[in-house]
């Protein structure tokens, strides 16, 4: 069984530099880090001409898809019959996107495939994560 789902989704440049109609973006998913949800957009859309990648909680995007979540550099909400509008904030500027909640829906019902929600804590290997941090404060 795959312990990573990638999805392309299609965003919608909302505000940000430099200005393009529409962006391929992918979400993914990593059962390693189950809590966490990626989103990456091309080198093209971004100001500094290089693939950006941006983390945040599962959580945090299935409840932007029912109403306004997040109160840090990512922020989620729905927008208008099928829209999400992610918005990520950085000290070079905040871009905003809407991506089709549909695609969203795919991707964390996938998501919800390989880990369902509120057992993710069950992938975790506290006792290897410990160790590492152990070995490199040696």
């Amino acid at each position: 069984m795959s312990t990573v789902i990638e999805q392309p989704v299609e965003a919608r440049l909302v505000a940000a530099a430099p200005r393009m109609p529409s962006i391929p973006a992918t979400l993914r998913y990593d059962r390693r880090d189950p809590f966490a949800v990626r989103m990456t957009f091309p080198a093209p859309a971004t100001l500094e001409g290089v693939e950006v990648c941006w983390t945040f909680s599962r959580e945090l995007l299935a409840a932007g898809l029912e109403g306004p979540e997040g109160h840090g550099d990512v922020r989620v909400r729905p927008y208008g019959y099928d829209r999400t509008v992610l918005e990520f904030h950085a000290p070079e500027g905040t871009a905003i996107v809407h991506v089709r909640s549909g695609e969203i829906r795919r991707f964390l019902a996938a998501a919800d495939d390989l880990v369902p929600v509120g057992l993710e804590h069950l992938q975790l290997d506290l006792d290897h994560d410990l160790a590492e941090l152990m070995r490199d404060a040696c």
